[in-house]
């Protein structure tokens, strides 16, 4: 199967208010550009490098969302071009691309990633901390960001029913929030993105089944 059919066949199967975010993470320019040449433009990728490098050389109609764990220090390296950050899992980080946002004269897009998982290598916050977070007056005071909605990702197992609890619980904790600019809830891989659009996921990151494995 070609890059162009694995993207058509994920895309046939997709609700219209869901967003695919395919992941071309370590994949060549040539094969993006095969998934842009079908009409994707949301690419996402998690080394701030190297989407750097894929933002110069390709089309400039492309969204790049940054789904990998961002360091405070490299964020000025994407800040002129990101269009959505997912992983944002802290205030001093959240301050960091306001502050980015702000020098390139932008408004960035970011998520709050929130931590679902029983593995502990996974960055996130819990409920309370995010509460804490956007309730805070120094988050209200970031004026160069704009918070869209949450991420996260279950545990990485075959128990279908434990992923289906953490997307479910992800979801109500989505909807406990009075945030009018919240919409998006981005969770959803490869292996479990049906699963996690029932349990009302809107933005699902897809790579291998579209570019194959890495």
């Amino acid at each position: 199967m070609s890059i162009a059919s694995n993207l058509n066949t994920i895309k046939s199967t997709l609700p219209e208010n869901v967003t695919l975010v395919a992941v071309s993470k370590t994949k060549p320019v040539s094969d993006l550009m095969q998934a842009y040449e079908a009409g994707q433009r949301i690419f996402g990728e998690n080394k701030i490098q190297e989407m750097a490098e894929k933002w110069e050389e390709m089309p400039k109609d492309i969204q790049w969302h940054m789904i990998g764990h961002v360091q405070t220090n490299k964020v000025k390296f994407m800040a002129p071009f990101v269009s959505l950050i997912h992983g944002v899992d802290s205030l001093k980080l959240l301050q960091e691309i306001n502050k980015q946002a702000l020098k390139n004269n932008r408004i960035i897009d970011c998520l709050l990633q929130i931590y679902i998982a029983e593995e502990e290598s996974k960055f996130g916050l819990d409920e309370n901390e995010l509460n804490e977070l956007i309730s805070s007056s120094e988050f209200k005071e970031l004026k160069n960001i704009r918070t869209l909605g949450l991420m996260g990702m279950a545990t990485f197992t075959e128990d279908q029913n434990q992923i289906k609890k953490e997307f479910q619980h992800l979801k109500s904790i989505f909807d406990s929030i009075q945030n009018d600019n919240f919409s998006i809830i981005s969770m959803g891989m490869s292996g479990d993105y049906q699963l996690a659009i029932e349990c009302g996921s809107t933005m699902v990151r897809i790579g291998s089944s579209i570019f194959g494995n890495r």
